[in-house]
């Protein structure tokens, strides 16, 4: 019965190397093990070092050229630093005599990557979307984003999961592929946003006035652009008011200029509805009918 490949190998070399030679004629004491040893070194060395001056600055201009984030280039810096190492540790197992020992590792190696395959499923299916993500760069660290009703700022993206800070200053640790195989809305992807905001108005209302004013304050806003123009539609005769909606442009998109902004125009346009006495309404049900008293059983019983 013959032992594995991995325990015949595992002390001796299976060939000779030349430095082993070398020594074996000088008369080294157990120069194949020695020689095996120093070419090991020697070659990882030379190999890595090779890689780290030639490898690494050119995949440093690749990433440079595709212009990704810095949050982007450290993890993949950091899987070319492992490629580099196991390339090195290959090449220097097989200078050194240790083929077989390598095959055997690498038989072992593929059964253990089945394995834990299926049992990281979904931790390789966030790392492959955390690829996605820095390929693709549907958003960047300090967007907003909104997806599945979630909404926050991008504060680290990884290969695993994504941190966002939501608005009440929580923290969100979210699943990548979560981020890749749903909606998710980047408002501040562009240079502008547009802010829709619908005011309601009372029926005895002038619709025209109504909507001179909501685009005069538009205009007059400071962090709102005229190109586009600011507009304004009616979009609704609701039960007790008739909806004006104002669309207006602004830039820088970030989400504390979108909400200041919003909340500033909104109180301007209501101040001049009250001086212009624009009425606001407010929902109220009208009802008709008539009214009727009927006696509780007991006194009907007693009075029979």
């Amino acid at each position: 019965m013959s032992l594995p490949p991995v325990v015949l190998v595992a002390g001796t070399p299976t060939t000779r190397t030349v430095l082993g030679d070398i020594l074996a004629d000088a008369g080294v004491p157990a120069a194949d093990a020695v020689g095996a040893a120093v070419t090991f070194v020697v070659a990882f060395v030379l190999i890595y070092l090779v890689a780290k001056l030639v490898v690494l600055p050119l995949f440093d201009r690749l990433l440079t050229a595709r212009g990704l984030e810095t949050h982007a280039v450290r993890p993949l810096k950091k899987i070319v630093n492992i490629v580099i190492v196991f390339v090195a540790l290959s090449v220097a197992f097989g200078a050194a005599g240790f083929g077989n020992f390598l095959t055997s590792l690498a038989t072992i190696g593929a059964a253990a990557t089945l394995a834990i395959g299926f049992a990281l499923q979904d931790v390789i299916k966030n790392f492959v979307s955390g690829i996605f993500i820095f390929t693709d760069k549907p958003f960047k660290i300090g967007d907003w984003i909104e997806w599945d009703g979630n909404s926050g700022i991008v504060e680290d993206i990884s290969f695993r999961v994504t941190r966002v800070r939501t608005f009440d200053n929580e923290l969100l640790t979210v699943p990548n592929s979560q981020l890749t195989d749903g909606v998710v809305k980047n408002p501040v992807d562009g240079d502008k946003l547009r802010l829709k905001f619908t005011f309601g108005i009372s029926y005895e209302d002038n619709i025209d006035t109504a909507t001179d004013i909501i685009i005069e304050e538009a205009e007059a806003h400071a962090d709102i652009i005229d190109d586009p123009a600011p507009s304004v539609r009616l979009i609704e005769l609701g039960d007790s008011h008739v909806g004006l909606q104002a669309r207006v442009w602004i830039t820088q998109p970030r989400r504390s200029d979108f909400v200041r902004t919003r909340a500033e125009y909104v109180k301007r346009v209501k101040q001049r509805f009250d001086r212009e006495d624009i009425t606001i309404p407010f929902p109220q049900r009208d009802l008709s009918g008539e009214v009727g008293m009927a006696a509780p059983p007991e006194f009907v019983s007693s009075a029979d």
